[in-house]
């Protein structure tokens, strides 16, 4: 649970905002708040205000107490309040004549014994409030390795300090009866206070720890169920779900309870439908149901010597055909009755926040450049149609007009005769003479 003013987010639990740990006096972090509609009107002549007031205190535990001194209250108020032994300390929720609306709904009884209110709490009731607050998750921690160490079949899930610090509420959670005799006598000598021990279901365990369900939100027991009803497996089944136990378990690993929301709509919608048993005679054979469509009205049902292909009949026509067995009569088959199967639309989602691809922020591929360097082998490169210009071809530089005519070189004689006519003669470098510069004697090569 938690408001605009204090969120989860801190290493020891201590929301960010406030910082009140779910006791803030906006009181919007509260289990089912109320808003106090009647706040702003009078009360009719010589009629006294009702003197009692909701008061709140850990993980939304709320009780009603009476206002016998005649304090001023308003929501928000930290008050001490009446506890055995010693007093509570806690937050104002609720005054004025709602409280007597929720002490009914309750099945409280406005005029009965009610615990009172002592006073508006002091700064140094505040202060020993708030230290034995900040005590409670080191001992948890240190209560559950005792618990461990004696081996105990129980999960010690919170505690709770009153408000005095006199007295510390464990609460825990077991399979079975536990025997935690021992484990009390360690707790008082190990913590030197009063302990009080309060079992609790697996489902008020999630509602007082909180958390995030599968949808996305909040607990629905943690917000605002407070009436825990036992959920079964048939709720699935009539739902058509299927039996998988990871999927339909909440974080108390009992059933979800929302299972049993939409129950009732599912009830109503079958009772038009044949019983999931019905089977249908047929000259071909024997048929049986294997599925069923509340909200198109469908039923499957296949032969029993072949259960691999499904015949899909409407509601309508499965109750004639079992009209007709009734009277011992047979349909033919059940291809005559079958519905064609119609594929369906394919749906084509436009994009309605106008982006182009997920990918629109990526980074673009760099274009790697051609490597000319590399040696062309093997498969043959395809060319433009431009002309192919030879690489050594003195007859085609020569049919160019633009570029002038150079003499030719003449090359040294080889006066050591290593080398014969016949061998290939070896690329040299050619001679370029910068045009830029007069002719030099030196730039020229020697015979």
């Amino acid at each position: 649970m938690a408001c605009t003013n204090c969120s989860t987010g801190s290493k020891d639990g201590t929301p960010r905002g406030c910082k009140n740990n779910g006791t803030c006096g906006t009181d919007s972090c509260n289990k089912l708040t109320v808003f106090d509609w009647l706040s702003n009107m009078n009360l009719p002549g010589g009629q006294e205000p009702f003197d009692c007031v909701e008061v709140r205190f850990k993980n939304g535990r709320k009780e009603f107490y009476r206002n016998t001194e005649k304090l001023t209250l308003s929501i928000g108020d930290i008050v001490a309040t009446e506890a055995s032994p010693g007093h509570d300390v806690g937050i104002v929720t609720l005054t004025g004549e709602l409280v007597k609306v929720q002490m009914k709904k309750k099945a409280v009884n406005p005029e009965g014994e009610v615990p009172k209110v002592y006073r508006k709490a002091s700064q140094k009731d505040i202060d020993i409030w708030s230290e034995a607050r900040d005590k409670e998750e080191p001992m948890k921690v240190r209560a559950r390795e005792i618990a461990i160490a004696l081996k105990l079949e129980m999960k010690i899930s919170d505690i709770e300090f009153q408000g005095d610090a006199s007295k510390a509420t464990f609460y825990y959670t077991a399979n079975d009866r536990v025997d935690f005799r021992q484990l009390i006598k360690d707790f008082a000598k190990e913590f030197s206070i009063r302990i009080e021990m309060k079992q609790v279901g697996f489902r008020q365990e999630a509602a007082r720890l909180g958390g995030i369900g599968s949808c996305g939100r909040e607990l629905c027991c943690s917000t605002w169920l407070t009436d825990f009803r036992s959920v079964n497996t048939s709720a699935a089944r009539y739902q058509q779900l299927s039996l998988n136990p990871q999927k339909l378990a909440g974080q108390c690993g009992k059933l979800k309870c929302c299972l049993n929301y939409e129950l009732d709509t599912y009830l109503d919608a079958l009772k038009g439908f044949p019983e999931m048993d019905t089977k249908l005679y047929t000259e071909k054979g024997d048929a049986v149901c294997q599925k069923l469509d509340i909200f198109k009205g469908l039923m499957w049902f296949a032969y029993t010597d072949n259960f691999a292909h499904w015949h899909t009949l409407k509601v309508d026509q499965v109750k004639e055909i079992v009209a007709l067995n009734k009277e011992k009569k047979k349909v033919a088959s059940l291809e005559d009755f079958a519905v064609e199967d119609t594929p369906s639309a394919e749906k084509n989602f436009q994009n309605v926040v106008g982006q182009d691809s997920l990918t629109r922020f990526d980074q673009p591929k760099k274009k790697k450049r051609p490597n000319n360097n590399k040696k062309r082998t093997g498969a043959t490169v395809e060319k433009s149609d431009k002309p192919e210009r030879p690489q050594n071809d003195k007859t085609a530089r020569a049919e160019r007009p633009e570029r002038r005519e150079r003499p030719e070189k003449t090359e040294p004689k080889d006066t050591t005769g290593a080398a014969s006519s016949d061998a290939p003669k070896r690329n040299k470098k050619r001679y370029k003479p910068n045009r830029n510069r007069p002719s030099n004697d030196n730039n020229t090569p020697k015979e």
